[in-house]
């Protein structure tokens, strides 16, 4: 017998949190994707849902079911990540970075990463701030102003010139990616880079899991949509399924001082810095994880926008949401809950479900 809480079919929470913590292991900064959609696609598969690609790269898959006079639900979340791209190659073979999404310098200061160069190689290296050493520079250090001017990369490989650093395939335009550090604590939390947004990727994949198992089908024609360049502004803009009227971006929530979102629950996000979104779909998110007893939060994030606002901005013509589970520090050392998987994942089983 299939295991339902409060009617709906059950997610498992330990397969959301080991998906988050795969994905985010998988480096994918914006632009330098193909790897997490391939993963994202063969766990589908695994599942029995197929997925297409679009011609940007994003996935698209239809879950079984749905009655086709209803309109079309999608559910989107984006794979792309923070990270970096190697802006120049200093005479001395430190590198310069240009920034891919936006995050401030001071967060990656100390980070690991590693440079992807076009010939395939994993080049590993340290990002420091150009006056590293307090025995060196003393009070500069801590003066210095983290901007691009005043971050590189140490490569850890013996290189002292700009030639060391090409002779290792290292040119312009690679990919540098940051180290996720992922952690999973035996209290439920899970801390990592990137959780903005692989933990809501996962929660698609918990969503479709807990589906299949139940023998559940939607009550609409019901679509997810992975996409790959939301970081930068227009993941969403093109390739959503054809029949989407509802879009619903599944995305973290910003947990913080003057904000309601929570890392035990999951948030309903009424307005962003895009303005509000649409009245009728957000009370219907609302008023489901009431009767479904989802812990949830409503809030607004003046620093934020998501993949509805970019299809939004781009003429769809859709009803759009934003939900999403609490995360802590975002676009920092990012930290959430297992609860707030579970509970954004049964929000959006039951949105589902729900009759048209």
């Amino acid at each position: 017998m299939t295991r339902r809480e409060n009617g709906l079919p059950a997610v498992d929470g330990d397969y959301m949190l080991e998906q988050t913590a795969v994905l985010c292991q998988i480096p994918s900064p914006t632009g330098y994707t193909r790897a997490a959609i391939d993963h994202v696609a063969a766990e589908l598969e695994r599942i029995g849902v197929s997925a297409r690609r679009t011609v940007k790269g994003a996935l698209v898959a239809t879950l079984p079911g749905g009655q086709p006079r209803a309109g079309g639900r999608t559910l989107s979340a984006h794979v792309d990540t923070l990270g970096a791209m190697v802006k120049e190659i200093k005479k001395e073979g430190r590198l310069r970075l240009t920034r891919i999404g936006g995050y401030d310098w001071s967060t990656i200061e100390g980070e690991y990463c590693v440079v992807h160069t076009a010939d395939g190689r994993a080049v590993t290296g340290t990002i420091l701030s150009t006056k590293a050493s307090a025995h060196v520079f003393g009070q500069e250090q801590i003066d210095l102003k983290r901007e691009e001017s005043s971050i590189e990369v140490r490569l850890d490989e013996p290189v002292r010139d700009e030639d060391d650093a090409r002779a290792l395939g290292i040119e312009v335009g690679d990919f540098v990616s940051f180290d996720p550090r992922t952690t999973i604590t035996p209290s439920g939390f899970i801390k990592s880079r990137h959780l903005d947004d692989k933990a809501c990727v996962a929660i698609l994949l918990g969503v479709a899991r807990a589906l299949a198992e139940a023998g559940a089908t939607p009550a609409a024609p019901s679509h997810l949509f992975v996409s790959n360049f939301e970081e930068v502004g227009h993941g969403s803009s093109a390739g959503l399924p054809e029949g989407t009227v509802d879009l619903i971006a599944v995305d973290m929530a910003a947990v913080g001082q003057g904000q309601a979102s929570d890392e035990f629950a999951t948030t309903v996000c009424v307005k962003d810095s895009s303005g509000p979104y649409d009245y009728d779909l957000s009370r219907r998110l609302i008023d489901l994880a009431k009767a479904s007893e989802i812990d949830y939060r409503v809030d607004i994030y003046p620093y934020y926008a998501s993949d509805v606002s970019q299809a939004l901005r781009a003429g769809w013509d859709v009803r759009g949401a934003l939900v999403g589970p609490g995360v802590d520090a975002s676009h920092s050392f990012e930290r959430l809950h297992r609860k707030a998987l579970e509970e954004t994942a049964r929000l959006l089983v039951a949105y589902l479900l729900e009759p048209a």
